[in-house]
């Protein structure tokens, strides 16, 4: 019966190992501590990656699911993440044995109201087959008919309570805002669970609670059939046993017969599981993000398990006797290392226990950090229970490892006599050690050092535009020549306030959603060599109130002047795309514009601005005017004075101006700060990595010198009675 006696053995070695540790107090919080913040550290990163992979892997068929994509010659003429509008559609029409369904959307911001209560809101106006098709959980009402009446409406469980404030709300009324100046009642249907992060509803930077019908919305109708239209967001679901290699030829067939010659000889259309578009989105951020933070925790946690073990044969002098007597009593030296390790083991063991509760205790922190809520330890049963074993013994095994087989190979007479030659020998390896620590250190000071650096730069640049005291606005959309009229009057109504310096109606503005893009070129050039250049839709007070300076001619008209809908204004970059010669020899010249009959006149010419992320270099850019099509959504206030006394002062005249509108603000400062959330997260994830870094190597350093301290305390005596003062004793260590 040898399990008695192994299970003896083992009681026997932990018994020891308790009793040690206990004789060892300080060395020992020091380790623990040490050992439990890298594993601290690793358990939140840990539970981030866990999380990250998980998203969209809940979705219903969730291996069939994907994400059609546009890759374009010319990358201007469309986006990444969408296609043409009936693509979906007809994908599933003509070739149902390869593809089992599809779900497109718009994506669109609109005011939505109940009551007294009004809020802007992103909207997906998409196809019926949403819920059926991802199986997001409902609370309340069918999700098998909630969509097919044009005046439904699903909504989330954070939606019904922030407008009913009750979830069971089905049958009840919202109304939202057309883009014709009108509003539609839309009745709840179902109301689902708060969804969790996919690439579906949470697909572009504000997710979508709310959802509506494709073409349920007045001003808003006809995109899913235009073949001219190559923004619509398209998900399919294939066949089982279905590649996406097999919808090549027909994704080519299809577009050769219905898209524009322009557009289908400039485009591959390919497919990405929505389980890995996630991670590969945006450049593949969120993959760099976990590559760098796993890189970063193992740094963390080796200079933790290099602390344990240079403090472990750093303190063996106070264990040499002890080995000896063992060896001379008849101990092997695998029951030696066995001992060793089971101390090494123990200690791993406290340090995973007490790091369950810094998890806890940390977890909502280290997830503003990183703008990502890490679940509970409870909710991670039964990981919570093996995984800290699990990284017991690990690390147990591995930093006990060296010491152990180090103090185990010591000759029984030299142990006795307490002779530290045999570890003396090793001292190389364990400075090797110290310095790897103090070079990962560095490493991770440098790197946070750098990132820092980066965003400042992103913060402290100057953008081409002013961006101080500058606010903007959402304001309700009426796209018709009135209600442009309309939107101009309260414009200027509040244009009229002390507050207020100046104030410009404008489709985009400079927050890195850009608009459409457009070739341009000059008469008499081929229009296959045209430049494709950013559009924007302005009024002519944006160069004003954003402070961008007008280099040449005047930005659409002098003031007072009236305004000609086909006069444009660009940028200096356009300017040597173009192939001027200067600001002011583009002033006045025609060029032409793709699907446009008429050309254009250069009625003006701007410095550059940065009106994307900074990631990206400043490209060409026309302005049009507002007039041109009569769209709107924003309006931008420059501000003089106090901001508070400003804000209050327009909040009260837009009430007065649009009672059921939302009053929704945004500083340009918060919304540039949107544009660079990933650095600024990556920014506090090193600076916390700087901080445990520094930790960990203090604590080792207090580790090694007092045990150094310890060994030299008899010479130190003896130095002194031979007259060396305090400060020689200081000097030699």
């Amino acid at each position: 019966m040898r399990f008695p006696y192994f299970y003896r053995m083992l009681h026997n070695y932990f018994t020891i190992a308790w009793r040690n540790l206990l004789k060892r107090k300080f060395y020992s919080v020091l380790t623990v501590f040490g050992l439990a913040v890298g594993i601290t550290f690793t358990f939140l990163v840990g539970s981030y990656i866990h999380g990250e992979l998980q998203v969209n892997a809940d979705l219903r068929n969730a291996d069939q699911q994907y994400i059609v994509r546009s890759k374009w010659k010319v990358p201007e003429m469309g986006i990444d993440f969408a296609t043409f509008g009936p693509l979906g559609k007809t994908l599933r029409d003509e070739y149902p044995n390869l593809v089992a369904g599809y779900y497109r959307y718009d994506a669109i911001t609109v005011a939505v109201s109940h009551g007294d209560r009004h809020f802007r809101e992103d909207v997906q106006t998409g196809d019926t087959t949403l819920l059926s098709m991802y199986g997001f959980p409902a609370l309340h009402g069918d999700v098998k008919t909630a969509l097919q009446q044009p005046n439904s409406i699903v909504i989330t469980e954070e939606k019904a309570l922030k407008y009913f404030g009750k979830t069971d709300v089905v049958g009840e009324s919202l109304t939202l805002h057309n883009f014709v100046g009108g509003k539609q009642e839309y009745q709840v249907t179902a109301v689902l669970e708060d969804l969790k992060t996919n690439s579906v509803s949470h697909l572009l930077n504000n997710p979508s609670s709310i959802f509506i019908p494709l073409s349920s919305l007045e001003g808003r109708k006809g995109a899913e059939s235009d073949w001219n239209f190559p923004f619509m967001v398209t998900f399919i679901q294939l066949q089982k046993g279905i590649e996406p290699k097999a919808l090549e030829m027909p994704v080519a067939q299809i577009l050769k017969t219905n898209a524009p010659v322009s557009a289908h000889e400039n485009l591959n259309i390919y497919l990405t599981p929505l389980k890995d578009y996630y991670r590969e989105a945006n450049d593949g951020l969120v993959q760099k993000m976990i590559y760098i933070l796993a890189a970063v925790t193992a740094f963390i946690l080796l200079m933790a398990v290099v602390n344990f073990v240079n403090i472990s044969v750093a303190g063996s002098s106070s264990r040499l006797k002890e080995i000896g007597v063992r060896k001379v009593l008849g101990s092997l030296k695998a029951q030696i290392i066995g001992q060793f390790l089971a101390e090494s083991i123990l200690l791993a063991a406290f340090a995973s226990l007490l790091s369950i509760g810094f998890y806890e205790l940390s977890r909502g922190y280290f997830g503003q950090i990183i703008g990502k809520e890490l679940v509970s330890g409870i909710s991670l049963f039964p990981w919570i229970i093996i995984l800290p074993i699990l990284c017991a013994l690990l690390i147990g095994l591995l930093a006990g490892s060296y010491p152990a087989f180090i103090l185990s190979a010591i000759p029984s007479v030299d142990s006795m006599k307490g002779k530290l030659k045999s570890v003396k020998e090793h001292v190389g390896f364990r400075r090797s050690l110290l310095v790897m620590q103090f070079t990962i250190a560095l490493f991770v000071f440098v790197a946070a050092a750098i990132i820092t650096q980066q965003v400042d730069y992103f913060f402290n640049k100057s953008l081409g535009f002013e961006k101080n005291a500058l606010v903007s606005i959402a304001v309700p959309r009426d796209w018709t020549p009135e209600g442009l009229a309309r939107m101009e009057g309260i414009r200027n109504e509040l244009s009229t306030l002390a507050e207020v310096a100046d104030v410009s109606l404008s489709y985009e503005i400079a927050n890195g959603n850009t608009g459409a893009q457009y070739g341009i070129y000059q008469p008499g050039q081929d229009s296959a060599q045209a430049i494709h250049t950013q559009f924007f839709s302005t009024d002519e007070k944006f160069a004003s109130t954003f402070g961008i300076k007008v280099l040449a001619g005047d930005f659409f008209a002098k003031p007072n002047a009236g305004i000609q809908t086909d006069r444009i204004v660009i940028n200096r970059s356009a300017v040597k795309s173009l192939g001027f010669k200067s600001p002011e020899d583009a002033v006045g010249r025609q060029v032409r514009i793709h699907f446009s009959p008429q050309p254009a006149t250069i009625a003006g010419v701007i410095q550059d601005f940065h009106f994307e992320s900074m990631h990206q270099q400043i490209k060409p850019l026309a302005i049009s005017h507002i007039k041109v099509g009569n769209t709107y959504r924003y309006l931008s206030f420059r501000l003089s004075g106090h901001v508070g006394p400003a804000m209050a002062a327009i909040q009260r005249k837009w009430a007065a101006l649009m009672p059921d509108a939302p009053f929704e603000y945004t500083f340009m400062d918060q919304t540039l700060q949107k544009l660079y959330q990933s650095e600024i997260r990556l920014q506090r994830a090193a600076q916390l990595a700087t901080l445990l870094a520094l930790v960990i190597v203090v604590l080792g350093i207090i580790g090694m010198v007092s045990l150094s301290v310890a060994r030299r305390t008899r010479e130190i005596g003896i130095r002194k009675v031979l007259g060396a003062s305090g400060i020689n004793c200081h000097v030699l260590k």
